[in-house]
């Protein structure tokens, strides 16, 4: 037999494994995160502080947004939005209309 295939074999066997393995950590992690983040939501809606999403910028950060939205242009607000922050059509529609 060929030894060459067999280290092959081996070789992709254990790249397997490790990386099923990584899967499996980063999974973990993942739901652990989302657990801190529903108990962090909790204690802030029970404080009543109002934490913005770090994800989403706020009108105030996009000034020519704001300012197409004040003349009544929204495809251009819209167009405006995907510039600033590097959004996808749906994105930026969905985030210029939470704006109105």
């Amino acid at each position: 037999m060929d030894y060459t295939l067999l280290a092959m074999v081996v070789l992709v066997a254990a790249v397997a494994l490790g990386a099923s393995a990584n899967d499996r950590r980063v999974n973990r992690l993942e739901r652990r995160l989302a657990r801190m983040e529903l108990k962090l939501d909790a204690i802030a809606g029970h404080l009543g502080v109002a934490v913005a999403d770090p994800a989403q910028p706020q009108l105030a950060d996009l000034p020519e947004v704001r300012k197409y939205l004040q003349e009544g242009k929204k495809i251009q607000a819209i167009k405006a939005y995907r510039e600033s922050t590097g959004a996808g059509l749906k994105d930026a529609k969905d985030a210029v209309e939470r704006m109105l």
